[in-house]
């Protein structure tokens, strides 16, 4: 299964330099604070998933899902998937619109990471 298809969109640094201006320097300080989820492909490649910036910066939150699903996998998976604990929505979409206080709220109900 290719990452596409159950991440939805990633981007390399390249295209997050170019196209969003977020200098490399910056983007590695965001994924050693836990500020931006980083999947790896191959031995030491990382691509981010595009739905997470807004205005060129990570959505608020990121760090509070990835403290509680160190797995950047799994909290992005989690971050993708439809909780009944928020109406059906996806927890990435609530973070879009700045939900961020229930979505943390959904996810310490969520706890068997």
């Amino acid at each position: 299964m290719l990452i596409e298809d159950w991440a939805g969109q990633v981007v390399g640094q390249t295209y997050l330099e170019e196209q969003l201006h977020i200098p490399r320097s910056t983007l590695h300080l965001w994924r050693r604070h836990n500020e931006v989820v980083a999947l790896r492909v191959g031995s030491r490649k990382h691509v981010f998933p595009l739905a997470q910036f807004v205005d060129g910066r990570p959505v608020p939150g990121i760090r509070d899902v990835l403290s509680c699903i160190a797995n950047p996998r799994r909290a992005w998976f989690w971050l993708n998937s439809p909780s009944s604990c928020l109406d059906g929505r996806t927890p990435i979409a609530m973070l879009r619109q700045d939900f961020v206080a229930e979505v943390v709220s959904a996810l310490s109900r969520n706890a068997s990471f």
